[in-house]
């Protein structure tokens, strides 16, 4: 089945050098720009992450330091990505969870101001786990009946989340083509920022979601502890955690 597009989509997945969204880099991103008459815009970019790619990640993606050492920095392309990105929804594979969070602090160190807010984010991999509770590589298997060859390169995993959504429209009747109800339907929180630090609750109250104050809303927590919000900038949170605390605690004056 083709996706319903109003607006373009962009498929991406990351390759990394580890899975710590605040220290560690982004190796390689891949993407496909779908828009809506169905054209396909794919592009594969290799980054230097301006420090050394662990025995462990290699292992993984099998990227090297001698592979990125005369690619661009991330600062580099942060700008032209940005862009490419400007106007679209975004989906991938686990996404929610790490590629976006990711890509949005590493464009937060490049000094790029990406405004995430007017994407809506399709995780093909939270539709999976709702239907069937597989990885991405049985995920491709189970849906589209092949077997991933090139698993761990942005591109191959890429391709296989942008088949592996189109197979799942095709299987489930209940599941809706509109980007809108396939950004609600892969949700597994109501994240108010990227790592899940401020969620909202059923009537749209924004809650701490972690720590001594989990389940309590960010407001009343900024009233009775002034020192938090000093905790929070400080500590080794996401730049967008402590934007969203920061958007908070201005509204309250």
């Amino acid at each position: 089945m083709q996706l319903n597009l109003k607006k373009p989509i962009v498929f991406f997945d990351l390759e990394t050098t580890g899975v710590d969204i605040l220290h560690d880099r982004i190796v390689e991103i891949s993407l496909i720009k779908i828009m809506p008459d169905g054209q396909e815009i794919e592009k594969t970019r290799r980054v230097n992450p301006e420090m050394p790619i662990p025995a462990e990640a290699t292992a993984v993606h099998h990227i090297t330091d001698e592979d990125v050492a005369g690619e661009p920095t991330f600062r580099q392309i942060a700008r032209s990505l940005a862009n490419e990105l400007t106007g679209c929804d975004i989906a991938g594979f686990n996404s929610n969870r790490f590629d976006v969070p990711m890509l949005d602090q590493e464009f937060q160190r490049s000094g790029v101001k990406f405004d995430f807010s007017k994407a809506r984010f399709i995780d093909v991999q939270t539709i999976f786990h709702k239907k069937e509770q597989r990885t991405l590589v049985a995920a491709y298997k189970f849906y589209c009946g092949k077997d991933l060859d090139g698993a761990h390169s942005a591109n191959a995993d890429t391709r296989a989340t942008y088949e592996v959504l189109k197979a799942q429209l095709d299987r489930y009747d209940d599941l809706p083509n509109d980007m809108e109800e396939l950004s609600k339907y892969s949700r597994v929180n109501r994240n108010v920022d990227f790592m899940g630090r401020i969620i909202l609750d059923d009537n749209d109250r924004e809650l701490v979601n972690f720590g001594k104050y989990k389940g309590q809303p960010v407001t009343e927590v900024l009233r009775k502890d002034p020192s938090y919000y000093d905790w929070i900038m400080k500590g080794d949170f996401a730049q967008n955690t402590k934007d969203c605390f920061t958007r908070i605690k201005l509204a309250m004056k």
